[in-house]
């Protein structure tokens, strides 16, 4: 029983690690064009462009700045690139 139970936790925790893998990338959801955005090493150039024209800091966490401040960012993303992630 010990032994089963031992491998039974072994398998749910792979599970878990598999699962948490693919959540790596973060997703995005813009209620002002109703779509989803995925955070990716490519969205963080984009995020990095604009906060090089808007004057704010590019080390700053998207997760972090105001609502208002990721609104404006998703309307100038919608004109500047691939949006269609």
């Amino acid at each position: 029983m010990n032994r089963y139970l031992r491998s039974l936790c072994l398998a749910g925790s792979m599970a878990l690690s598999v699962l948490t893998v693919g959540c790596a990338e973060h997703r995005y959801y813009d209620p002002y064009y109703h779509d989803y955005h995925v955070w990716s090493d490519a969205e963080i150039v984009y995020y990095r462009r604009w906060c090089a024209e808007t004057h704010r800091d590019p080390n700053r966490d998207f997760r972090r700045i105001s609502r208002d401040e990721q609104r404006e960012y998703w309307s100038w993303r919608h004109t500047h690139g691939d949006d269609r992630r």
